[in-house]
Parts: C-alpha cells; sequence; structure tokens
C-alpha cells in the first residue's frame, strides 16, 4: 500500500509516519519508485502499537523508540527481552535518600524475601516502589505499608494473569509485543478498574449525603 493509506488505516499523519521512519520507529517501505515505496501489513501493525503507546499509554517517543529497540532485539531470549522492556517502562525517581527512604527499602527488601520474588535489589520497580512508600510517609499516609501484602497478592494475580494471556502467543514476535502492550496498555486499564472499585467502595464505605 502507499503511505496515504496507511495514514488512512491507522489515522497517523504522514509527515507523522515519515517522521517515525527517521527516527527509526518504523523500517523505511519498499522503494517502488525514486519517490514512492509500498508499505505492508508489518508497518501497519508497528504504526498502532506507536500509536497505542503514545496516546493510552503516556509514552515519550524517545521512551518507545527504546521499547522498540528492545523487542526487535532477536540476539536475546524472550525472557531477557520482556526484562529489558519493563525496565524501559518504569518512571525513575531522583531525590536524595533520607531516613523514610531507609525504611521504605527496608520493607521493600523484607517483601521481596517474603514472597520469594525473583527480583534484584536495583531493578528500577523496586526503586519506585521505594520512592512511592518513602513519599507516603513524609505526607503522613504511612499506613499504606500495613496493606503492602494485599497489594502485593492483587499484583501477583494481576501478573498471572498477564503472563497467562502472553503465553497464548506462537511467534517471538507475538509473544514480545503482547506483553509489551499488555504491561503499558494493561496498566491503564487496571489503573481505570481500580478507580472505578474504589468509587464503589467508597459508595459502600461511606455515608451517602
Amino acid at each position: 500500500m502507499r503511505i496515504g493509506e496507511l495514514s488512512s488505516r491507522t489515522g497517523v499523519p504522514v509527515p507523522t509516519i515519515k517522521y517515525y521512519v527517521r527516527e527509526g520507529l518504523l523500517s523505511p517501505g519498499e522503494l517502488t519508485s525514486p519517490n514512492q515505496a509500498s508499505y505492508g501489513e508489518r508497518h501497519e501493525r508497528r504504526l498502532r502499537l506507536i500509536r497505542a503507546l503514545l496516546e493510552v499509554g503516556g509514552l515519550s517517543v524517545a521512551a518507545i523508540g527504546e521499547v522498540l529497540a528492545v523487542m526487535d532485539d532477536t540476539g536475546r531470549s524472550v525472557h531477557k527481552v520482556l526484562g529489558a522492556a519493563a525496565q524501559r517502562l518504569v518512571p525513575v525517581y531522583s531525590g536524595a535518600p533520607d531516613a523514610d527512604t531507609e525504611l521504605a527499602r527496608a520493607r521493600v527488601a523484607r517483601l521481596i524475601e517474603e514472597r520469594g520474588w525473583r527480583v534484584a535489589p536495583g531493578d528500577k520497580a523496586v526503586e519506585a516502589l521505594v520512592a512511592a512508600l518513602a513519599s507516603l510517609t513524609r505526607v503522613g499516609q504511612g499506613s499504606f505499608a500495613d496493606v503492602l501484602d494485599e497489594y502485593a497478592g492483587a499484583a501477583e494475580r494481576v501478573a498471572r494473569a498477564d503472563l497467562e494471556n502472553t503465553a497464548r502467543g506462537v511467534e517471538r514476535e507475538d509473544l514480545v509485543e503482547t506483553v509489551v502492550v499488555g504491561t503499558v496498555l494493561g496498566d491503564a486499564m487496571f489503573a481505570a478498574l481500580r478507580r472505578m472499585a474504589q468509587v464503589d467502595a467508597s459508595s459502600r464505605i461511606f455515608p451517602q449525603e
């Protein structure tokens, strides 16, 4: 198909498609003449993925480029590709460590040990959880640490659902894309479900005016 048809099918403007090609997010089309290129289903699929990661996942173009580069690395095992992609999806928190941070780090370390999770201490997700717990303490909401185990149990169930769904894929590309999409868009889906459940729980727990 020509670039105009690709644009119509995906809803991505032609100038944006050309930008993605220049940035390496999308492979160039097959040249059919000096000024024309042909695009296929793989281009359409990749564009839909980029659009979803950008619009729903909220990733920057640079972050999407990093995630796609990991996805396309055929020299790594699926497990390592998924781990590397996940690391690029976790936000990095900065700030000087303090007493609250150290207490949170110890609490997270205990959680990992008690749960038997195979997670390295320096993992970005570990640091993100440490930062969240420390911040909760600073704003007077340290009691959230008391329900950390319940959160962890819920996270395990969601993770199992994620990977059981992923295991249905056969091709390596399908496996990797499913986990990446599931992680980014699944986060958005789970956050929406949580908000809905909170509204429902609030209506049942607190008096209605």
